[in-house]
């Protein structure tokens, strides 16, 4: 952990010597792994070199990624003093028998131990719940909302069971032992979840995302406005408007480079003017502030343009969108097939 902690201020340092001396830092988010593992002094010595390198007058939001198994309670008072705003908690599931078969080394009981210790002491608390569990029962997932509507969070993230190749989830899949849900019950399940979370007061304002009003995650909307973010560490990614890089995801080159001050970087790509219109329909449709036509039709020509807007008109017709004024929306009902929708759109 030192050694790596040393390569991670390493390559914090030089990006800030390269970059403007006002440079400012608006949000900060801790994930991609379990930051809750970082151990204190070395958490606090990485917040006082982002201080003294970067004006830190203007942040908004610094979020840090908790997996509640992980956390001791001291931690909560150090977090508070480096100046995190927000925890967000992977809770998943409550049921700890599938959480130990998913490899998540943490228990219902973890999650209600640390929810009582850091209500009170951050702006918001916002947790991760995973739709689709295999071994979930309907009432069991109904069962878990309902506790999780009445805790004192702010914020919600849903998300449906993604199965990535080479993962012991998939492993177990593809030996058959497990079973996925079938897909049309969960989607059913995924709009009772949405209606009951509005219910609580808890808005959705992103096909995944529930916030109390005033507790949207700041940090996110900059990825869905395809605004510049700098990534630091193994495998972190950046975007400075127009490139998207990817750091080195192996943790010894990653070391060794840093070492020498070599680049970081392992892969970088620039999006085709197609990728472009796609990021902006398949973003713009996942808010509900909708999407404005204009931003995807202005670099157009008149052909495509017409046979966009004769897609909308269509789709319209069909309930999957709502025209108005100049913007927009997915319907209710379409909500959990937004990516097929965008590709459609496009074709």
């Amino acid at each position: 952990m030192g050694a790596y902690h040393e390569a991670l201020i390493k390559e914090i340092e030089i990006f800030a010597k390269e970059s403007p001396s006002d440079q400012q830092l608006e949000t900060i988010y801790l994930g991609g792994g379990t930051p809750s593992t970082w151990p204190n002094e070395l958490l606090l010595d990485m917040f006082g070199t982002l201080r003294s390198r970067f004006d830190m007058k203007l942040i908004s939001e610094i979020t840090l990624e908790v997996n509640p198994g992980t956390v001791e309670k001291e931690q909560i008072a150090v977090w508070k003093e480096a100046g995190i705003t927000r925890l967000s908690i992977g809770v998943q599931s409550l049921n700890d028998e599938v959480l130990k078969k998913l490899n998540r080394h943490q228990k219902a009981s973890d999650v209600h131990q640390l929810l009582k210790w850091a209500d009170g002491h951050f702006e918001s608390l916002s947790i991760d719940v995973i739709i689709g569990f295999p071994g979930i029962s309907h009432e069991e997932w109904k069962s878990m909302i309902k506790q999780v509507v009445q805790w004192p969070i702010q914020h919600v993230s849903m998300y449906f069971l993604s199965i990535h190749e080479n993962t012991p989830l998939y492993t177990r899949l593809m030996n058959n032992e497990l079973k996925l849900p079938p897909e049309d019950p969960i989607v059913d399940l995924y709009y009772w979840t949405v209606a009951e979370f509005e219910k609580h007061g808890l808005m959705q304002y992103e096909i995944s995302s529930f916030a109390r009003p005033g507790y949207e995650s700041k940090h996110n909307q900059v990825y869905w406005d395809r605004k510049p973010y700098k990534g630091f560490g193994i495998g972190a990614c950046s975007f400075d408007g127009k490139v998207r890089y990817q750091n080195q995801k192996n943790v010894m080159r990653y070391m060794k480079a840093l070492k020498k001050e070599e680049d970081v970087g392992a892969s970088h790509e620039t999006p085709t003017p197609l990728e472009i219109r796609l990021e902006k329909v398949m973003l713009g449709l996942r808010r509900m502030k909708g999407l404005v036509i204009s931003e995807v039709t202005d670099d157009m020509t008149p052909e495509e343009k017409e046979r966009l807007l004769k897609k909308i008109t269509e789709f319209e017709k069909e309930g999957i969108l709502e025209r108005v004024a100049g913007k927009i929306y997915l319907s209710k009902s379409s909500l959990a097939v937004e990516n097929e929708v965008a590709l459609r759109l496009l074709k």
